[in-house]
């Protein structure tokens, strides 16, 4: 899952930027608004982080904007301003979860999973995929019902796909979910989390569509 935080404050931008990518989601921290559509532009986002108190253009007008446009990426707002009134302006500007600070990273987390399980359209807390079970909120996975161990990009990988089981996914739009622009990676990092998943779960579990990309593939189930 890839993250944009928008957040000016400098201790808090890089705290949540650090926390969440221990979490292991990919993460690009900007500080205005202007720098947000810029990478709004070239990356298609699976939530967003936004602070209303932000330089030049605000926080709410920056929301309200984007949704007027037609972008429909699922937006917590995470904001000092917890009067009654400016939450309703938030929700109506439509933010799908509006947080005050200060909050724990963990139930930041767990908004986020919330926000981007309803938008995928699966809000479902247990994902199941033949004798393959997952648990997006912990990534805990299980085939025929023994525990598999996954790396934390295994895991983002896995779910990716799960969220997307009719849908060949290309090598770039797969690198752009896992990775924030600030990560290094090495060139063949991705095939090497496919064999790991194969080797993990079952040889079949993702489909190579040469020319094309990846799919989810169809599994056998226990007898």
């Amino acid at each position: 899952m890839r993250i944009l935080i928008v957040e000016d404050d400098p201790l808090l931008g890089d705290g949540l930027s650090k926390g969440l990518r221990l979490l292991g989601y990919a993460i690009d921290w900007f500080t205005s608004a202007a720098q947000a559509d810029s990478a709004q532009q070239v990356v298609h986002y699976d939530a967003v982080v936004l602070d209303l108190g932000l330089p030049g253009e605000d926080g709410m007008s920056l929301l309200a904007r984007w949704r007027r446009s037609g972008r429909g990426t699922p937006v917590v707002v995470l904001t000092a301003r917890d009067a009654i009134e400016s939450r309703i302006s938030g929700l109506d500007a439509g933010a799908d979860d509006y947080l005050i600070k200060p909050v724990t990273l963990d139930e930041l987390a767990a908004r986020l999973r919330a926000v981007t399980r309803r938008s995928a359209g699966m809000p479902e807390p247990v994902w199941t995929h033949g004798d393959l079970v997952y648990q997006p909120a912990s990534r805990d996975a299980a085939w025929q019902g023994k525990p598999v161990s996954l790396t934390s990009h295994e895991a983002m990988l896995l779910e990716l796909l799960l969220m997307h089981p009719n849908r060949v996914l290309t090598r770039d739009f797969i690198r752009e979910k896992l990775y924030g622009w600030n990560e290094d990676i090495e060139s063949n990092a991705l095939e090497v989390h496919i064999h790991h998943l194969r080797k993990k779960i079952h040889p079949k579990i993702v489909r190579t569509l040469r020319g094309s990309g990846y799919a989810l593939g169809v599994v056998e189930t226990a007898a």
